[in-house]
């Protein structure tokens, strides 16, 4: 995140977070936060991917999660963030997609994590969450 002030970076990291997690719970659309992330600076861009990816990653995000969120992301599957999402396992490495492909990535990568993090509220976390952004 070279060109951010430490103050920047933590404040997308907040922001970014909670956008993450309104999509993913359903109180804000996939094509709100495309909306946000495509207003970010390059920098930012590659920031959120590089957390959004590692959200992926806490929620051991599966290949049929990936397609189901390839399928409701408007992507399509041929594109590289959609084939990167739903291999087994999934790749990962999205920021250093071309920023071309960036929103495609964000797309995509809300979209499985949001699939990922609904099974994980229902069963990891019913009842006995302790996830500031699940409550």
């Amino acid at each position: 995140m070279q060109g951010m002030s430490g103050e920047n970076r933590s404040a997308l990291r907040r922001e970014a977070e909670r956008v993450v997690n309104e999509i993913a719970q359903g109180r804000r659309t996939v094509e709100d936060g495309a909306a946000w992330f495509s207003a970010l600076p390059p920098v930012g861009r590659q920031a959120v991917l590089q957390q959004l990816s590692g959200y992926a990653l806490q929620t051991h995000v599966t290949s049929a999660e990936g397609l189901a969120g390839v399928a409701r992301s408007g992507v399509k599957s041929t594109a590289n963030p959609s084939v990167m999402i739903c291999m087994d396992p999934p790749r990962h490495g999205f920021a250093a997609l071309p920023a071309d492909e960036h929103l495609n990535a964000f797309r995509v990568l809300v979209a499985a994590f949001s699939v990922a993090d609904t099974r994980r509220r229902h069963t990891h976390c019913r009842g006995a969450c302790h996830h500031a952004w699940h409550n």
